[in-house]
């Protein structure tokens, strides 16, 4: 069986608890997921970033080398995709 992506196992590992992420060099921030689960080896969760009113949903990719971000604003109809997650950290960390 293929392992996990460890940036994905180490956000579900800190879920619940808020995260610090950065996501590419746009991203930086403390993160909280609302929903984090594995299906077999792919991963999926949705959250929200600290004093920001847009949604996040994370997802690994098709090979399962990275964790995509998407973005969904207010009042916005669809997502944007923002970039791959390069590090997750605790945030009390």
């Amino acid at each position: 069986m293929p392992e996990l992506n460890r940036v994905a196992k180490r956000m579900y590992n800190i879920h619940p608890n808020a995260m610090h992420l950065t996501v590419g060099e746009e991203i930086d921030g403390t993160f909280t997921l609302e929903s984090a689960e594995f299906f077999q080896t792919d991963f999926q969760a949705e959250g929200r970033r600290d004093g920001d009113d847009a949604v996040y949903r994370f997802a690994t990719t098709e090979d399962n080398d990275a964790v995509v971000v998407g973005q969904q604003r207010p009042g916005e109809n669809g997502w944007r995709m923002v970039g791959e997650v390069d590090s997750v950290e605790r945030a009390d960390a």
